[in-house]
């Protein structure tokens, strides 16, 4: 039915009075209910495949359509960014927006697309983005407010009836649920108030809101969490390994323990277990637990907060690999011989009890050679660990697997929001040992369960585009690198480039260029590879406390361990997978979104306490507009053009730099500079040089 309505409205020989008459129109034509017809309409609608034109008519979206997100500026005019990553963003003129705001899902008409220019119209939003807005409310009237929001990206005000402001105060942070919007006013309703508008936890609260996350669950969630036992007492049907020498290593502040590992040498070989908190054992497949992880996606991580998916009856009770606690686990234990290579696997159920709960640093101090008293017991294996860490890192590099070496931040933040400490994080070689632990699993499960053709989501990360890679040798050249010609994209080859700016003291911004260039991992359905990790089979399997994709592979772990799928339940999984596939991606980017708003607040509230004082730093930015700089610390800011000494300025976009008669600033330069100006709300730190 759906290819007959579309054939029909591409003939354009039919014009319908409204909607509900092209409802009762094609309901006649194919005998069906208009209940049934309405449905297909509207689910046409909502994916771009018609649309309403602006004469009220309903057309067929064809090539010269495209579907995208609305990436807005505080210019009023907008950008494109195409779901299909194979075509370039799209100039959008203030005029053809139709509505559209930062961040809604459109559909466009292309009215250009050359070499010089690509242009194209709104004609409909599929999805609004933008149904609840942060922002500051301000009286206008004693019947009226104004909320504006604190995404300058927004370009439009709010208009709030005072009976609908929840009492919000004059100059209060707000959530405002939109009611009503076209192109000429936007109405509202409060429906939180957040605090002062100044005020720093009100600051991360809208930041929090804007990424539409939230610190409690439902009570429905909360109820069933509630109900789970917070104990181990069967089982049976699962591999026992209580008496082995399993633990587990994290962060010092971690609270929820995903993974632990294990050791032991046969011969050459190594016996590598890992083994991975069984949460689908307690989330099940429609249960209210369930659908809040699927909505959420992910946990998300601040400096004084976690939001996670799951209540913390699960994410630091039952599921959770405590010390000295029964826990269930699926274990994935590998013979890896002298070259790093899996020979032998087996995946099963189990239960395990973690003999100890390490700290990345009591893990470095044992494999340095420290003796720690109450490790005694897992001293040799810990070094054995180290031992075979060692060998698989090598076989990833032989590989070609790239180390973009770019530190993240770490922010300790106390009960009245004062940052304590800022600095980059340590990686030392107990995080590596973990983290070449967990690549070498998910490598292992995505490649057994591709082999046998089932549904699954992997982790993909496709090669980057060659205009890309292109750009970062000619930035390297400008460095004084000498550049291997550009044959084949490869990981090797993006290694070779990693290796050349090795030690150099732009190293760290030429490692930020080079990420850059690469795509966006993301989940698929598909096994498309890994590029940075340079292997054909990857997927996301050792976390499933915290990322729902994780967790979507263990029911299908445990699915195929208790029976062999058939025909139909293969043809579901397939729609959940690339469901659940989509929706994670989505998760995650909007988490990764929100960890590096809600850091940027805090590094902006700590240098705030040192405007004035100097600082080294290395140019991290150019732009046309002036340079950013980022300071030893972490914490990055912005020298204005028109704070440089007097000079005629050109930008030089493939080279990133600032060029003037008598003044060159460039990508990687050291610069000393004074911190002058700090907007906590936008999170912007100003800069000028200094001598």
């Amino acid at each position: 039915m759906k290819q007959k309505i579309l054939e029909i409205l591409k003939t354009g020989n039919i014009k319908f009075a409204s909607y509900n008459d092209m409802v009762l129109f094609f309901a006649g034509k194919f005998t069906k209910t208009p209940k049934e017809v309405g449905a297909l309409l509207k689910a046409m609608l909502s994916r771009g495949e018609i649309f309403e034109d602006k004469k009220g008519q309903y057309k067929v979206a064809d090539k010269n359509y495209i579907k995208g997100k609305i990436a807005g500026t505080t210019k009023g005019y907008a950008f494109l960014m195409p779901l299909d990553k194979n075509l370039p963003d799209f100039f959008i003129s203030k005029h053809y927006l139709k509505g559209a705001l930062d961040g809604d899902l459109v559909l466009a008409k292309i009215v250009s697309f050359t070499e010089d220019s690509t242009e194209c119209q709104v004609v409909s939003v599929l999805e609004n983005a933008n149904t609840k807005v942060v922002g500051t409310i301000t009286y206008i009237n004693k019947k009226d407010a104004l909320v504006v929001p604190d995404n300058k990206k927004l370009d439009i005000e709010i208009f709030v009836p005072q009976k609908l402001t929840k009492n919000a105060k004059n100059n209060q942070r707000v959530v405002v649920q939109i009611t009503k919007r076209n192109n000429k006013r936007v109405s509202g309703e409060v429906v939180e108030v957040l605090g002062a508008s100044d005020d720093i936890y009100s600051l991360e609260l809208g930041i929090i809101r804007e990424h539409r996350l939230y610190e409690t669950f439902p009570s429905s969630v909360q109820e069933e969490a509630e109900k789970i036992p917070q104990k181990v007492t069967n089982i049976f049907g699962r591999v026992d390994l209580r008496n082995k020498k399993i633990f587990t290593i994290d962060g010092a502040d971690a609270r929820d323990f995903d993974d632990a590992v294990s050791i032991e040498k046969q011969g050459e070989f190594y016996i590598l277990g890992v083994h991975i908190a069984d949460v689908g054992e307690y989330v099940k497949v429609g249960s209210n637990l369930d659908e809040e992880a699927y909505t959420r996606g992910t946990s998300v991580y601040f400096p004084n907060m976690v939001l996670p998916m799951l209540p913390v009856q699960l994410s630091n009770g039952i599921c959770s690999l405590n010390e000295n606690q029964d826990r269930y686990t699926l274990s994935v234990e590998m013979k890896i011989n002298k070259d790093g290579i899996v020979v032998e696997h087996k995946i099963y159920e189990s239960v395990i009890k973690s003999c100890h709960r390490l700290t990345y640093d009591e893990a470095y101090d044992v494999i340095c050679g420290k003796h720690i008293d109450k490790l005694s017991d897992i001293e040799q294996d810990l070094i054995t660990m180290n031992e075979l860490s060692k060998i698989i890192e090598k076989r990833r590099t032989q590989n070609g697997a790239l180390d973009l070496d770019i530190p993240e931040s770490e922010i300790a933040v106390d009960e009245n929001f004062n940052v304590t400490f800022l600095s980059k994080r340590e990686r030392n070689d107990a995080h590596k040992l973990i983290e070449n632990f967990m690549i070498i699993a998910n490598e292992t499960v995505a490649k057994h369960f591709c082999e046998q053709n089932i549904p699954f989501v992997y982790r993909v990360h496709e090669k980057p585009v060659q205009e890309k890679v292109a750009s970062v040798c000619s930035f390297l050249e400008g460095l004084g690198v000498v550049i291997p010609k550009l044959k084949v994209i490869s990981p090797k080859y993006i290694q070779k480039l990693l290796e050349l700016t090795k030690d150099k003291e732009y190293s760290e911004v030429a490692n930020k260029v080079i990420l850059r260039s690469l795509q966006k991992a993301r989940y698929l359905d598909e096994n498309l590879g890994h590029f940075g990790l340079s292997l054909e089979n990857y997927c996301h399997f050792t976390s499933p406390i915290r990322r729902y994709p994780d967790l979507c592979i263990h029911r299908i772990i445990k699915q195929c361990l208790h029976s062999k799928l058939t025909k139909s339940q293969k043809e579901q999984l397939s729609d959940f997978v690339l469901d659940a596939s989509f929706r994670s991606s989505e998760a995650e980017k909007n988490a990764d979104e929100a960890e590096r708003d809600v850091d940027d607040l805090f590094k902006a509230v700590y240098i705030k306490n040192y405007i004035g004082e100097t600082f080294e730093g290395i140019i991290s930015g150019v732009t046309n507009y002036g340079f950013y700089v980022q300071l030893e610390n972490t914490v990055e800011g912005l020298v204005k053009i028109e704070d440089l000494p007097q000079d005629n300025y050109l930008y030089f976009e493939k080279s990133l730099k600032l060029k003037g008669n008598s003044h060159i600033y460039s990508l990687g330069d050291k610069v000393k500079v004074k911190v002058v100006n700090v907007n906590l709300s936008e999170r912007k730190v100003d800069f000028v040089l200094s001598k």
